[in-house]
């Protein structure tokens, strides 16, 4: 029964992962007529959802053989996920304060699964499948990603004159205080996603978080290695007898 979960686990996945591709090949083709196509790849979201696509799809596939995913993948999968949701609660902020200063914004169907529907459904399945705790420093490794990518994206709009989020051009921000703060917020949405993710409830009703070996029914291996063969007692001689002129005889 576990396996044929697993299994359907797996399946899921790979459809989450199918469409996260689709929207993403109709988000690239939207933005042809406004967006360079190598602006398209600068965008956090994009780069998050392309990793949440490889992800996702080997863990599918992980689980149409039967299997759980190792620690090693649900470490990967929780920071694929942090970057996902935390870019969607990002775009939300942007998108409000966009509305808020009066700029038109244009929301096509493939963004609105990007950054809202793929990323809750994500969460879902890290929350009512059985996986392992990843370990703290996932969280260091996002950061080094989000700050690796937020300097690159300084250096590059300072030779293009374009920057994917507008808190992060400076002709858009009051300042350099101004851009420190807004980048601040982000980094500790980054911080708090984080911290939800890796230690979120690891186990719901009616699954395991782990399979364990069935028992055989013998000792455990340490009471059969402490175990002591029992001693086999010497083997009797026969009796000796005597022999004429005083000489011994052992019978055998």
């Amino acid at each position: 029964m576990t396996g044929r979960r697993e299994a359907l686990v797996g399946a899921a996945r790979l459809v989450l992962a199918a469409a996260c591709a689709i929207a993403l090949v109709f988000r690239f083709q939207w933005g042809l007529g406004w967006v360079e196509p190598s602006n398209f790849f600068a965008y956090l979201t994009i780069q998050s959802n392309i990793a949440f696509v490889v992800v996702t799809a080997i863990s599918g596939v992980i689980g149409l053989r039967g299997r759980q995913t190792s620690p090693r993948m649900d470490a990967v999968r929780a920071g694929v996920l942090t970057c996902t949701l935390t870019a969607g609660i990002v775009f939300g902020a942007i998108l409000q304060q966009s509305l808020a200063r009066g700029v038109t914004v244009y929301l096509p169907g493939s963004d609105v699964v990007l950054h809202f529907v793929l990323p809750l459904i994500a969460l879902a399945d890290w929350a009512a499948t059985p996986r392992t705790r990843p370990p703290a420093r996932v969280l260091v490794f996002v950061l080094g990603y989000v700050f690796t990518w937020g300097a690159i994206t300084l250096i590059r709009g300072s030779i293009t004159g374009w920057y994917p989020y507008y808190f992060l051009d400076p002709t858009q921000t009051n300042g350099p205080g101004e851009l420190l703060l807004l980048s601040g917020i982000a980094v500790a949405v980054f911080v708090a996603v984080g911290m939800l993710v890796l230690f979120f409830p690891r186990r719901l009703p009616g699954w395991v978080t782990r399979r364990r070996a069935p028992d055989s029914g013998g000792p455990p291996p340490e009471d059969r290695r402490r175990s002591v063969r029992p001693t086999r007692e010497p083997a009797r001689r026969p009796p000796v007898r005597g022999a004429p002129g005083g000489r011994l005889l052992v019978a055998g």
